[in-house]
């Protein structure tokens, strides 16, 4: 018996791994990681950074099934999760009150086979730093938009933790979480989260790690990696919100984040106002666009790249940079080892395994490349 009711009773798979032993979780974990690289030879392997087992997913993504008792927030199958263990109690309590809040509204969740109903996705996110929240709801036209913003009041009042609300249409046909348009409910447009002093902000459409507390340890141990031989010049690829160039931030270093996401880029300048950084700067790139115009040569250059990684184009163009050190931060270590065999020319000095995703197969890691 695991923890989770819904596993226990076959109702949701999506943790795989949740009967393991935490223990278990982590030592198969490295074992993967560890086959995956032990080719090139890392100089040092360090303990990996184990996560809470529950309460520690900071985002919510609900499909909005109709069934006869009305709308249910869970997945496919007409099976609610909003009292899923990954999430905690305040986020869960949230959930049910938006569940109940669209059923007395008389809202229909979209019915995939007839193509008919509004509401596709509900779509949550918690700041653990102050506890606000963000909810999304992703519709299939402009039809209820007037209905919900009625009743938001009412909403509101039973959930005050709710301070960015906003209607996102996504009227494609196709298993697609969202659209390109975003309708602002509220005032307030932004969450505020907080990684060790450090304030970024959460909007929309900007990527936003979903274990903060394992976020938190990621970023503060890069900066620590980057600060050891005291780069003046760095660069921060795939910054999204600029977490670890904001937190190897110092007053006389320079430094560019490039990310390709404009929404995610007016966080992280904002971040670097607020801080009153201004030897930073952030655009909003494709990171293969700037590698054609870069400028002057990094010392250090970490880069966070989707699941696909680099891929060969940009590991090339790396490789002429000729950076002294690369720090990479790979959510998907079989991208990563494919990147390591064309970044020609550097010894992998350490290694370390981050656990943001508990109860599966996937986790995150953080290497670090010196320049032979």
């Amino acid at each position: 018996m695991s923890f989770c009711s819904y596993f226990d009773a076959h109702l949701c798979h999506s943790c795989g791994w949740i009967d393991y032993h935490y223990a278990e979780q982590l030592k198969l974990k490295g074992e993967h990681l560890h086959t995956l690289l032990n080719k090139y030879q890392p100089q040092e392997w360090l303990k990996p950074i184990p996560s809470q087992i529950k309460g520690f997913r900071n985002k919510a993504k609900m499909v909005a099934t109709p069934t006869l008792e009305g709308i249910v927030l869970g997945i496919s199958e007409e099976i609610s999760l909003i009292e899923c263990p990954l999430y905690d109690i305040s986020m869960q309590k949230v959930l049910h009150t938006i569940q109940e809040w669209l059923r007395e509204l008389g809202v229909k969740g979209y019915d995939v086979r007839m193509r008919k109903g509004e509401l596709k996705y509900v779509l949550l996110t918690r700041s653990q730093s102050n506890g606000t929240m963000m909810l999304r709801f992703v519709l299939r036209s402009y039809g209820i938009i007037a209905k919900l913003q009625n009743a938001l009041e009412d909403l509101v009042k039973h959930a005050p933790e709710l301070k960015v609300i906003t209607a996102n249409i996504q009227s494609v046909h196709m298993a697609i979480l969202e659209g390109e348009e975003e309708i602002f409910f509220t005032e307030q447009r932004r969450l505020e989260e907080r990684f060790n002093g450090i304030p970024l902000f959460i909007r929309p459409k900007s990527f936003f790690q979903t274990n903060a507390d394992v976020a938190e340890k990621l970023y503060r141990i890069a900066s620590e990696w980057a600060d050891e031989s005291k780069p003046k010049i760095l660069w921060d690829l795939f910054c999204g919100v600029g977490g670890f160039a904001l937190h190897c931030a110092t007053p006389e270093r320079s430094i560019i984040g490039i990310e390709i996401e404009s929404e995610a880029i007016e966080c992280a300048r904002d971040s670097a106002a607020q801080l009153q950084m201004d030897a930073i700067r952030f655009e909003s790139l494709d990171a293969a666009s700037f590698g054609a115009n870069s400028g002057a040569k990094p010392d250090v250059i970490i880069v966070n790249p989707p699941r696909r990684g680099l891929g060969e184009q940009l590991c090339k163009w790396l490789n002429r940079v000729d950076a002294e050190r690369i720090l990479y931060s790979s959510c998907n270590a079989t991208s990563l080892a494919k990147d390591l065999d064309t970044l020609s020319g550097y010894t992998l000095k350490r290694v370390q395994l981050f656990d943001m995703f508990p109860h599966t197969a996937h986790y995150e890691v953080l290497v670090e490349l010196v320049r032979e």
